[in-house]
């Protein structure tokens, strides 16, 4: 049997425990860890603070930031990101709002069954076992232990880091839960919901005063809470105690709140923020500055776009330049590397053959990519990828019919039919790509080792932006400053007299398919209006692709029925005989709106950073060679009436359409029956496990199972 540790009982130190054979989370209750057993010695409260590390790294891989509620939400539930070639019910309601606020898809929808996942529950417990655990830590850890002249800046590093952990968690909890309980220690018994204003303001003041007990950040701990992490949290958490959320009435009165003028009031909910927030924003404001000038051994390459993400591919056991909180993965480490197997570079493959599968949850609004995206932004072709990996056993490719593919993966075009993986589903996330690995590791997929960014500077530069407009007293200077910072890097030079909504769309580009535009569009108020856009520019892409075969966005750029392709050797002479068969950004000369390549070697370059990985260095294939591993692209942002000499015809804008006729999954599942003013209900509903002694969900969620 397994024990069945109900969410109050986590978060009460095992109040409650119940024994069930249900599929959930399998561990003992935290009660067996006690005050005086984690802080007897500062051995203890290592180990203690170390096992926390440990769940919180599972925690962001399999349920927050990699996969679980990240992979069903974050990563694709915005105006850039969809889910992946499959209309699952429950995560399509879950992801627009579920259909703008239905009270009858509300009033029954269950996370047990409609989310399709237990990651809902797990997340919430597993969240609450360790704030569990670090309030046993923090008050165990005295004052007394904290005086002593050998160990007390130990002490001191280790309750730092234990608030922090506790903080970070809370933070994460509002984000997907709304309200929730805090919890201080095991005497507490059961206490009602707390208003998350009021949870804000305590881990706002703890954060605030252990700040510099934090260790400094090094090259070597970016995968624990340092100094430089713990002022960018109290950033992180004022901003967001400022910013707009969909409060429960019940649980936080309107008194305290201002709400959005563009939005009504539903089911007893207000999409409002706190009548306060200048004061937050100013909080923030003075948190982000000092880790923009401070930011330890974290740096920002202000040339290259693609520095960070080539960091990512290639370090194993050390961490990217840019990084000030990284979620660490070993290849073949005996865990799962989630993100670039659920929101990575889409590949349909056998193990041993090649890189391993990816399914890639998280696609591309084709409006976005095509009609949004600056053509000259060095970010779109790095963000946003067209092709992925195929192994030729099962070839899409009539050309690579001869070979039986063992050994290799080849590229291929990744249309929009509703297939998953590499068979379809639009464009696709290239953030993280196994082929860019120095050595992948293709014996089993999701082993990839590549890790996962939680914080880095360039969110500390647009955050700060975002908190210099919104303060007490406005900082345009400080704003224009750190929003050139990111927008320069991406080769748009730079823009003075910035906006909120200049920020809000430069994070959109700068994390795009990354799963940050959710959240982001929700608490800054931007929600209705950016989805509304994207949704408008899809119908007229649709409407102009059936009416005429092709449309023609603002930008130049131009999506058409049909797109071309060309298998080519990227290593041969004819090539140019590029080093490597995994591409680089685009070349700078193709930047711009409408491009169409003059001949096979810019075809095959543009758009950039694709290609395959060189299976070749190390493996042997049949006919003696690595035939048209990559291919070269024509069409795909201009109109074609015929095919190029060479090139075999894909239906593009053709299918997307077809799909969009028999299932609406382009246009009309596109946030499904909001009406853009209604307060937005993006929470995950309690289970029916978590809500004991008469407490019951809000927002219009039913609360008897």
């Amino acid at each position: 049997m397994r024990n069945k540790i109900l969410s109050i009982a986590l978060c009460t130190a095992g109040m409650i425990a119940v024994s069930s054979c249900s599929d959930y989370l399998e561990t003992s209750s935290p009660s067996t860890i006690t005050s005086e057993v984690a802080a007897a010695s500062l051995s203890g409260c290592q180990t203690t603070l170390d096992g926390a590390y440990t769940n919180f790294h599972a925690v962001l891989r399999d349920q927050i930031f990699a996969n679980g509620l990240f992979y069903t939400l974050d990563a694709a539930g915005s105006d850039i990101e969809r889910h992946g070639g499959e209309q699952n019910v429950g995560r399509l309601r879950a992801e627009t709002f579920y259909n703008g606020g239905n009270s009858e898809i509300l009033s029954n929808f269950s996370v047990e069954t409609d989310l399709g996942t237990s990651d809902a529950k797990t997340a919430y417990s597993l969240l609450y076992r360790i704030i569990s655990t670090m309030n046993v830590l923090i008050n165990g850890i005295t004052e007394d232990k904290m005086a002593d002249n050998n160990q007390g800046a130990e002490y001191k590093s280790v309750l730092a880091q234990a608030i922090l952990m506790r903080a970070t968690c809370y933070r994460e909890l509002i984000k997907y839960y709304g309200d929730v309980f805090l919890i201080h220690s095991s005497s507490d018994g059961v206490v009602p919901f707390s208003s998350r204003l009021d949870i804000y303001d305590e881990l706002i003041e703890q954060v605030n005063k252990i700040k510099d007990n934090a260790p400094e950040l090094t090259n070597a701990n970016k995968n624990k809470f340092t100094r430089q992490y713990a002022y960018a949290l109290l950033g992180r958490l004022a901003m967001e105690a400022g910013s707009y959320q969909t409060y429960r009435l019940d649980v936080t009165p309107d008194t305290r709140l201002e709400r959005h003028p563009d939005y009504t009031d539903i089911n007893g909910a207000a999409y409002a923020r706190s009548k306060d927030y200048k004061k937050y924003y100013d909080t923030a404001y003075d948190a982000l500055k000092w880790v923009a000038e401070n930011p330890g051994t974290a740096t920002f390459d202000a040339n290259d776009y693609s520095t960070f993400f080539t960091e990512m591919h290639a370090i194993d056991g050390g961490f990217a330049s840019e990084s000030i909180f990284e979620d660490e993965n070993v290849q073949n480490g005996g865990e799962n590397s989630e993100r670039p197997y659920a929101i990575g570079r889409p590949a349909t493959s056998s193990n041993k053959y090649g890189v391993c599968k990816s399914y890639g949850q998280c696609r591309i609004n084709p409006a976005f990519y095509y009609g949004i995206f600056d053509p000259k932004d060095k970010r779109r072709d790095i963000s946003c990828v067209v092709t992925g990996s195929y192994l030729a056993a099962k070839s899409q490719r009539s050309d690579l019919k001869d070979y039986d593919g063992k050994g290799c993966c080849y590229e291929v075009i990744l249309g929009f039919e509703m297939k998953t993986a590499a068979d379809g589903a639009g464009i696709a996330c290239g953030k993280w790509d196994e082929n860019r690995q120095v050595k992948p590791y293709i014996t089993a997929q999701r082993r990839s080792g590549i890790n996962h960014p939680y914080l880095r500077l360039s969110e500390i530069y647009l955050a700060l932006a975002e908190a210099s407009l919104l303060k007490s007293t406005v900082d345009q200077t400080t704003a224009d400053q750190y929003y050139n910072k990111t927008h320069q890097r991406a080769g748009l030079g730079t823009k003075s007299g910035v906006t909120l909504e200049d920020v809000v769309d430069e994070r959109g580009f700068e994390y795009a398919g990354e799963g940050d535009r959710r959240w982001t569009l929700i608490r800054t108020g931007f929600i209705g209006k950016k989805v509304k856009a994207v949704k408008e520019l899809t119908k007229k892409m649709i409407d102009g692709l059936k009416a005429n075969g092709y449309y023609t966005f603002a930008n130049n750029n131009t999506i058409g029925n049909y797109i071309y392709y060309k298998g080519v050797d990227p290593t041969s002479a004819a090539m140019g005989s590029q080093a490597s068969r995994v591409t680089g950004p685009t070349p700078d000369a193709m930047l711009v709106g409408g491009y169409e390549p003059t001949n096979d070697i810019e075809a095959m370059q543009f758009p950039g950073w694709r290609g395959q990985h060189d299976w070749d260095l190390y493996k042997t294939y049949k006919n003696g060679k690595f035939p048209n591993s990559n291919i070269a692209i024509k069409g795909l942002f201009t109109n074609i009436s015929t095919t190029p000499e060479g090139y075999t015809q894909k239906e593009w804008g053709k299918k997307l359409v077809e799909v969009e006729e028999s299932n609406g999954f382009y246009y009309e599942d596109l946030f499904k029956g909001w009406d853009f003013k209604s307060a937005p209900i993006y929470l995950v509903p309690l289970s029916q496990n978590h809500l004991i002694g008469g407490f019951t969900n809000g927002y219009g969620f039913r609360s008897t199972f």
